[in-house]
């Protein structure tokens, strides 16, 4: 990144601004924070959009719309599914995610680097904001189909997360867009913001790019929620590593980092794991990025049920360590790291019928056999001899004796390998076999821009720019090395939400002044 001077000055302050609030993005974070900008009393607020229309909501669009949040049980998550019928209550276990295991899995996950205040936020508004989402007519279901399984009789929810946006994520932008028109909040797409307008008084607008040029949009305040770095090949070379660049994009094609070239141009202080990102098992023959016919549908994510073996036939990661929830942002890149950056998961009839929907769509890299011979065979890039030797010598250490449980870490496991398998071992000897072959898919990167507890841009100095918030990707600070599955929509809300409520209010303390 460069840090040059402004190149834009702000206009004559004797003009009135154009608008109290601008929010560059239109996804999730953006779009709550458009709502509490309005909600906060700025009469006029415009969403800037770098896609067109039927690629807008940026990252958000291609979610499966899991959101994870604290809940004590059914009453809780009623809140905010409050038609559950009460003969499916009567054979369900919910379970609890209480406050402590949020933070437990946020400290965990990231090797205890997440920033204490910024997940404190998280943590302890994850379940107020999902509220205010759904009055502001965002839709949740519980997460049957992805986070629950049938056991003697009674469905099970495991890994902490158990609700989920009613459409995923092209229903989570539908209707929270839905809300921003019915609020009178303006969307403007292919209007992608370049510059910030600035003075020595802080943030005063934006500079957008349109068809007939580039134009200055005057605000009392400018929220950045637009994305990561993720989309950008470049950048990921060069702050992620070698090999990076040639990595799939699970999302938006418009992420390409100006939300944080902008700030940082701005003196905003870099923050977070620069050179992590969330990272996926990701077809390998997916295209260069998201496509919104499949949508989330590229991911892989059954492989504790199964092995993966790479090029070399061998095995390279434990894929029962923990529940997917907790495994599945970090193996992308243990993926990438494969020779031919690619790798195959492999099942056999036992647990076939307990794969994930996104196995059974039509847009798959996938092969069966009767024999693990003839699956040795029809593994694309992989040494069938060594594939052979290694799933022999797995079969041999599993924990046969080990009653098999998907619900919990059951310690169903292997001995003696040098890759271990923890938990959910099960023997692949029963045909038909099945093989999926997956690289990595980037979801987002975990570097940005450092906020305060209010949502302000900090500068370099520790001091709030004025003007200026940011919201969703764009925070760092919160992810780093690994990821709690259903958190990013969730901070996104969060901090979206709570960047507009100040950008609202700053908006308005400038007009009284």
């Amino acid at each position: 990144m460069t840090y040059a001077p402004p190149l834009h000055a702000a206009p004559d302050d004797e003009k009135a601004p154009d608008f109290d609030v601008i929010v560059v993005g239109a996804g999730n974070a953006a779009s709550c924070a458009a709502l509490a900008a309005r909600e906060a009393g700025a009469r006029t607020v415009l969403m800037l959009e770098a896609a067109p229309e039927a690629e807008a909501g940026g990252n958000s669009t291609y979610t499966a719309g899991a959101m994870r949040v604290v809940y004590d049980g059914i009453d809780d998550l009623r809140q905010l599914v409050p038609d559950v019928p009460d003969d499916l209550v009567a054979i369900t276990d919910f379970g609890s995610y209480g406050a402590s295991a949020f933070f437990d899995d946020m400290f965990r996950m990231t090797q205890f680097r997440t920033d204490p205040e910024l997940v404190e936020i998280l943590v302890l508004n994850s379940l107020p904001t999902l509220r205010w989402m759904r009055e502001q007519g965002v839709r949740f279901q519980l997460s049957f189909g992805r986070q629950a399984f049938k056991v003697d009789g009674r469905f099970r929810f495991w890994g902490g997360l158990a609700c989920e946006v009613w459409g995923g994520g092209p229903g989570l932008v539908e209707m929270l867009h839905a809300a921003c028109r019915k609020g009178g909040i303006e969307i403007r797409y292919s209007t992608p913001a370049v510059d910030l307008v600035r003075d020595d008084g802080g943030v005063k607008g934006v500079v957008v790019r349109t068809a007939t040029g580039r134009r200055s949009i005057r605000a009392r305040s400018v929220v950045l929620a637009c994305g990561g770095f993720e989309s950008n090949a470049e950048m990921r070379a060069r702050y992620l590593g070698p090999d990076w660049d040639l990595a799939k994009v699970r999302g938006t094609r418009f992420n390409m980092g100006d939300g944080i070239r902008m700030a940082l141009e701005a003196g905003a202080m870099p923050c977070g794991h620069w050179s992590g990102a969330h990272a996926v098992g990701w077809d390998r023959d997916a295209p260069p990025y998201g496509d919104l016919a499949v949508g989330d549908n590229y991911q892989k994510h059954s492989y504790p049920f199964g092995i993966m073996v790479n090029a070399n036939g061998e095995r390279f990661v434990d894929e029962g360590a923990d529940f997917r929830n907790y495994t599945y942002a970090k193996y992308g890149h243990e993926v990438l790291r494969q020779p031919g950056m690619f790798a195959w998961q492999v099942f056999d009839a036992k647990v076939v019928p307990m794969l994930r929907d996104e196995y059974r769509i039509r847009e798959v890299t996938k092969v069966t056999a009767n024999s693990l011979e003839e699956l040795a065979g029809k593994l694309d890039g992989v040494d069938p001899r060594r594939f052979l030797e290694t799933v022999r010598a797995y079969n041999a250490a599993v924990r046969t004796s080990v009653p098999f449980n998907p619900t919990v870490k059951d310690g169903r496991g292997t001995d003696g390998l040098a890759v271990p398998k923890s938990n959910w071992a099960n023997t692949i000897d029963q045909a038909p076999f099945e093989a999926y072959a997956v690289t990595c898919g980037v979801t987002f990167t975990f570097g940005g821009v450092k906020v305060s507890e209010r949502g302000e841009v900090m500068d370099r100095a520790g001091r709030p720019i004025p003007g200026l918030y940011s919201a969703g990707e764009m925070v760092g600070g919160i992810f780093y090395h690994n990821y709690p599955g259903g958190t990013g929509l969730t901070s996104g809300a969060v901090f979206g939400k709570l960047a507009g409520e100040h950008a609202g209010q700053h908006a308005l303390s400038l007009q009284a002044a």
